[in-house]
């Protein structure tokens, strides 16, 4: 559905502008990404207006956001699919509880995935050249250090998920 609307703009954008540099195929990718995006905090805002949680899903989104930046990770094939799992995946981390020794060994496990895995996935999804990937990671562990001093367990949860998504299963 995503995929469709992005081709359907992307093509208007064509007929309007038939000398712009982007081909079609570009400015689809782009568009996809962009409403993915927004399809994603749109619905996982209103469901958390619902629910109650909205603080604690803006901070696990944008934690999430920020390291997936720098160490990569998983990626879905479909569009919707990655709307739906991202929905449900931060709607149902703002309902998780850790205390103060979970929230560090979160963390913990979180520099430790980010250390052996980071960056993983990016080589395609980004203009950075490979030689910095490894400031990258650096800068990935130094985020996620700051949670043992600050010690928000919703930055726990988000790190420690978004970093299980940097293991390939397939390796």
């Amino acid at each position: 559905m995503i995929e469709m609307m992005a081709l359907r703009i992307a093509r208007h954008i064509k007929h309007a502008v038939p000398d712009h540099p982007a081909s079609t195929q570009v400015l689809k990718f782009v568009l996809a990404a962009i409403l993915n995006t927004v399809f994603i905090i749109t619905l996982t805002l209103t469901v958390s207006l619902f629910t109650g949680k909205l603080i604690e899903v803006v901070i696990i989104m944008m934690a999430f956001a920020f390291l997936r930046q720098m160490t990569g990770g998983l990626h879905l094939k479909s569009g919707m699919g990655c709307v739906a799992v991202s929905t449900l995946l931060f709607t149902g981390l703002s309902f998780v509880k850790l205390d103060y020794n979970w929230t560090i060994g979160a963390t913990l496990v979180s520099m430790l995935l980010i250390f052996v895995f980071a960056p993983a996935g990016i080589e395609r999804q980004t203009r950075i050249p490979p030689r910095y990937f490894p400031l990258l990671r650096s800068g990935a562990f130094i985020v996620v250090s700051f949670n043992l001093f600050i010690a928000n367990p919703f930055l726990a949860i988000s790190f420690f998920v978004q970093t299980l998504s940097l293991i390939n299963i397939r390796r």
